[in-house]
């Protein structure tokens, strides 16, 4: 099954009050296997940057000055979106910037069945806890050290990490879980016995002779108040 995992970056935090996508990060999976095809791209806003929104993810009008405009690489982003599920942590927020963008240029916008929010899957798991893309990553041992700022393809790439753990763990898409192995009595056998296939021996009674017995007596005779036979006379 394929997915992408995918975070914008824009200008604030309302495309229809006038903000826009400045970034965009995709990240594909592969029965929840990273596969290292990934895309990434800076799209030229026609606005300036806030400094509020630079604050967080670092990305100047001086560096946005030179990028193309949405509807110059919108093409390869559908082509590489396909018709996979799209997978993003506060997925509303970053569908109406993709969509709105896709409506600007009248390119066919994403279903939003294929919407798979993991911000609601982590309030579903984890009730009472913080669901930041950091909190999640330290709950699931993901390491973000490199994160400084906000980055689309950084934080996408932390995403499918989140995700694959929070839909029940790595072992999901590498197809190392076994059959489940029935077992009844008959199958457990001591390791060490052989299995016999020839007719049932009945059970060896061992017991001693009456020569044994005799010459057990009479060494007890020869012992100095044995302890067992003062328990036995008392």
């Amino acid at each position: 099954m394929r997915e992408i995992v995918f975070d914008t970056e824009t200008t604030g935090l309302s495309f229809s009050g006038g903000d826009r996508l400045v970034e965009i990060g995709c990240v594909e999976l592969v029965n929840r296997v990273e596969t290292g095809n990934v895309f990434h791209a800076y799209y030229h806003p026609d606005r300036s940057m806030p400094a509020e929104a630079q604050a967080v993810h670092g990305i100047s009008d001086a560096f946005l000055a030179d990028k193309p405009r949405f509807h110059e690489g919108v093409d390869a982003l559908i082509d590489f979106i396909g018709d996979a599920p799209l997978i993003a942590h506060n997925a509303g927020f970053d569908f109406s910037f993709l969509n709105g963008e896709l409506s600007r240029c009248s390119k066919p916008l994403i279903a939003l069945s294929r919407m798979v929010d993991t911000l609601q899957i982590a309030r579903t798991r984890h009730p009472g806890a913080k669901h930041t893309l950091d909190a999640l990553c330290s709950r699931y041992g993901i390491d973000r050290s490199h994160r400084v700022l906000h980055g689309a393809l950084l934080d996408a790439q932390l995403l499918a990490q989140v995700y694959v753990e929070l839909t029940g763990g790595r072992q999901i898409g590498l197809g190392l879980v076994a059959e489940p192995i029935v077992v009844t009595m008959a199958t457990i056998q001591p390791a060490s016995s052989p299995t016999n296939t020839g007719p049932a021996r009945p059970p060896r009674i061992f017991r001693a002779s009456e020569g044994e017995l005799a010459a057990h007596a009479a060494f007890l005779t020869k012992l100095n108040e044995p302890i067992w036979g003062a328990a036995a006379s008392g």
